[in-house]
């Protein structure tokens, strides 16, 4: 018993000098802008396509933004949402079915379009025809118009379709990596 007590506080020291808090802590720079700011439905794609391309493009040493890597406990979430955006270089609109459910989804893609980003969307399990803003939150009209007007931009460029239960996972991850890398060279090129 002695012997437990005594390797369970040699054991507990290491890691309080293990994990002591850095007294520069205060002074770490901000988080780099990202290249990449992906629009998605938390709900219907964090965990196959929008999560699964996030850690396909940090392979590649891209800076993709996904709400649930890039945010923590206590950030301001319209703030570091909006940041990312404004410092993003292409945005990727992951569309699914319940995509227009959410105020958020229309809220970034409103701001992604807003701040004249260029937008590759993805149509995943969904077709364009089938989304259309409907108010789930009794927002004002204008903030309706505002979401109707993106998601109207975003439904008439060229995009990407992918069926999740059907389609073939790699070429669909190539595919989407070669449109994305092609949008954010052309967009470096233009602010050059």
């Amino acid at each position: 018993m002695q012997r437990s007590i005594s390797s369970a506080k040699h054991v507990h020291r290491n890691l309080l000098q293990y994990y002591k808090t850095p007294t520069t802590a205060v002074l770490m720079p901000q988080q780099p802008p990202c290249d990449i700011f992906i629009n998605h439905r938390g709900i219907d794609t964090k965990k196959n396509v929008a999560g699964l391309l996030f850690d396909h493009l940090m392979r590649l040493r891209l800076r993709p933004f996904l709400d649930s890597k890039n945010m923590k406990p206590g950030d301001k979430l319209f703030d570091k949402i909006d940041n990312a955006i404004s410092g993003c270089k292409v945005g990727v609109a992951v569309f699914s079915p319940r995509y227009c459910q959410s105020y958020f989804c229309l809220h970034e893609l409103a701001r992604l379009v807003e701040a004249k980003k260029k937008v590759i969307p993805i149509f995943c399990d969904v077709k364009p025809s089938e989304l259309t803003v409907k108010d789930f939150w009794r927002s004002p009209k204008q903030e309706l118009d505002r979401f109707h007007s993106a998601l109207e931009e975003a439904k008439y460029t060229v995009g990407l379709t992918f069926d999740s239960s059907n389609g073939d996972w790699p070429e669909f991850f190539m595919t989407a990596t070669e449109a994305i890398i092609e949008n954010v060279i052309e967009v470096e090129g233009e602010q050059q």
